[in-house]
């Protein structure tokens, strides 16, 4: 019997904070790629751009021809863009479906890019990602039940953050649809989803977004609230849950989202390690300025590109 499918990887890979920590400094002026280094470390990335602009056609495929060629095996998933998830006025008024907007220039813009990857191959999953103010409501329902008929051709993950979706019946709503539910850690603080291992779909998903409590609500720059670093003791509860979602699953994304200052490199390279009880590679510069990952880790260097491919994701 095969193990269970399990893909580790980081939300997204283009931060400032990660040149020479994750990556080499001047990577980018020697006409080296991000993807170059990223691809020979993990096997999936989940696409961070594409929820605040839609992804260019060509921009996609350069991408997973970039991955591809350092690693065959190589997956993107990516969030759908903020226009069908988030009410345009979010900071100052709670999201609910009838404060999302999106139009339908908004649907073929996130279409194009969505089928960039799926035409090659390489989209593991769409993933809806909504606010903790998006709450289990009768019109809320529904309305991820009509995004999830829209992009039906897609393996859909939906994100929601309250508690109140975490109950039997809206577990079962995801299953009879074959919506992926989204498992993630967050601070707990009031009504915040705790951590979940439900399995509603073929695919399991599983984000780590930190616990940044002094700072999850309060940050003075959003990439702030993200600054937390996973003790192994924490990754060791979240790795059994992680094999009990992939037991019953047909493949698992497990996504590291605590990017500040590339701590997500670093647990999902930790929990990548505690799946399959191998060493994992690591870029250099996070050896260095991690040392504790050398316990578990070896070095690995940017394969030489010979052309300029865009940065985001």
């Amino acid at each position: 019997m095969e193990s269970p499918l399990i893909r580790v990887g980081t939300a997204g890979w283009s931060y400032k904070d990660w040149e020479g920590i994750f990556y080499p400094a001047g990577m980018q002026q020697r006409k080296q790629h991000p993807l170059d280094l990223l691809a020979q470390c993990f096997d999936a990335v989940e696409i961070n751009t594409s929820f605040y602009g839609h992804i260019k056609p060509h921009i996609a495929k350069l991408w997973v021809k970039r991955a591809v060629s350092v690693n065959p095996n190589f997956m993107f998933t990516a969030k759908l863009h903020r226009s069908f998830t988030h009410n345009p006025l979010a900071v100052m008024e709670p999201t609910s479906a009838a404060s999302i907007r999106p139009n339908d220039e908004d649907e073929a813009l996130a279409r194009e890019g969505l089928e960039a990857l799926a035409s090659e191959g390489r989209l593991g999953a769409l993933l809806i990602q909504f606010p903790a103010s998006f709450k289990n409501t009768s019109l809320n329902r529904e309305y991820i039940e009509q995004l999830g008929r829209q992009f039906i051709e897609y393996p859909r993950v939906v994100e929601v953050r309250h508690d109140t979706w975490n109950n039997p019946e809206t577990v079962q709503y995801f299953a009879q649809r074959s919506i992926a539910f989204c498992n993630i850690d967050q601070p707990q603080i009031g009504r915040s989803l705790s951590p979940t291992e439900h399995v509603t779909a073929p695919l399991g998903y599983v984000r780590l977004h930190g616990r940044n409590y002094d700072q999850w609500f309060d940050a003075e720059k959003s990439q702030d609230r993200y600054n937390y670093l996973y003790g192994e003791a924490e990754l060791s509860i979240w790795r059994e849950k992680i094999v009990r979602i992939a037991a019953k699953a047909e493949v698992t994304y497990v996504i590291a989202n605590n990017h500040f200052e590339a701590k997500a490199g670093v647990n999902a390279l930790q929990m990548r390690n505690m799946l399959t009880g191998r060493r994992v590679k690591a870029p250099e510069p996070l050896l260095k300025h991690y040392p504790e990952l050398k316990n578990i880790a070896d070095p690995v260097f940017p394969e030489p590109t010979t052309q300029n491919l865009p940065l985001l994701a």
